[in-house]
């Protein structure tokens, strides 16, 4: 592999930003949300429970990303190709996911949709109602795909989620050729 080093997983997938707040179920009932599920919502939505959220924390989340997350804590090596926007969320995603050891070096979108966000709200009974905004993240197509990174992957990891936007199923594609290409395993 010329010099640069393996790299067990590479992962592509939604980069979300996992907002997780505790609420009651009064909340709950005035956003009309049903305790426990999971509501794909859009940037309107997702703007209004996030300026009514109480405090809580931002982490990098989504499917593949938290794969890589777990590679690496496990003390294998692991690199995430994911989108997001150059705004706040944006950068809270980059920032913890390298600090887990993932790397990561997607360039941002400069203009477009706001970084994608699950806004994760959990009630005194440890029930969690997620409610996700993909934003930016279905924006990944098959120029974010480095060949040279892919080749040096061990397995590529594809997150199902992402599958449904025309450019992100090309991106898979592309990505697939080149991992086989290389000899590498494919995973999805």
């Amino acid at each position: 592999m010329s010099g640069a080093s393996a790299i067990d997983v590479i992962a592509i997938g939604n980069a979300l930003v996992d907002v997780i707040t505790h609420e009651d179920d009064d909340f709950l009932d005035e956003f009309g949300l049903a305790k426990g599920t999971m509501h794909l919502i859009d940037e309107a939505r997702a703007q209004s429970l996030y300026d009514a959220m109480g405090p809580g924390i931002q982490v990098s989340g989504g499917a593949a990303a938290n794969t890589a997350v777990g590679v690496a804590s496990f003390g294998g090596s692991a690199h995430y190709v994911g989108k997001v926007t150059d705004d706040e969320l944006g950068e809270v995603f980059g920032e913890h996911l390298r600090s887990t050891g993932v790397g990561y070096d997607t360039p941002a979108l400069a203009a477009g949709p706001p970084t994608g966000r699950c806004l994760i709200l959990v009630t005194p009974d440890a029930q969690r109602t997620m409610n996700t905004f993909l934003g930016a993240s279905v924006v990944l197509g098959p120029e974010d795909v480095d060949n040279a990174l892919i080749a040096r992957g061990t397995i590529l990891f594809l997150e199902g989620y992402l599958f449904d936007p025309p450019a992100a199923q090309e991106a898979f594609r592309v990505a697939s050729r080149m991992a086989h290409a290389a000899g590498r395993r494919v995973a999805l």
